[in-house]
């Protein structure tokens, strides 16, 4: 009976099998380990303000989260007039959340709650309040950060 060229061993297939599961393994550590000691470059605060919008844009009770950097910013319009804050979670780096009916900033994950008016923890595990970002006007559009 003759051979068919065409066709594989199990143990040439086992084989085949074993190198990639070896090479996925390989980048599985290798790739977090090259962004680790070349990260991209992100700015963490940048230095120019960021434009929210027109002055308009966020309604009394509202808020808009933007981009802010390296993480994003969360604009709110209380009673009060317009706050900005990190959306960032002192906890746990959650991403916080305006929640209208309760009238605070809330991180999901780990129920922690903070004041719309001065960013502090109402309660929860945050162990920090919220990073103020300064806000302005300028022209009729929204600025945050920076100073212009």
């Amino acid at each position: 009976m003759a051979e068919n060229k065409n066709t594989i061993s199990r143990r040439g297939f086992l084989d085949i099998v074993q190198k990639i599961a070896a090479a996925t393994g390989l980048a599985a550590i290798v790739g977090p380990a090259i962004a680790f000691f070349w990260p991209a470059d992100l700015e963490e605060v940048p230095s120019e303000p960021v434009a929210v919008g027109p002055e308009d844009s966020i309604p009394v009770g509202g808020s808009k989260t933007v981009r802010f950097g390296r993480y994003p910013a969360i604009v709110l319009n209380t009673e009060d007039g317009l706050r900005a804050y990190s959306a960032v979670c002192t906890h746990f780096a959650c991403i916080v959340t305006w929640d209208p009916e309760n009238n605070w900033l809330a991180c999901p994950c780990h129920e922690g709650y903070f004041d719309p008016s001065d960013g502090s923890v109402i309660s929860g595990p945050p162990p920090a309040p919220l990073e103020t970002i300064p806000i302005f006007n300028q022209g009729g559009t929204l600025f945050i950060g920076g100073e212009m």
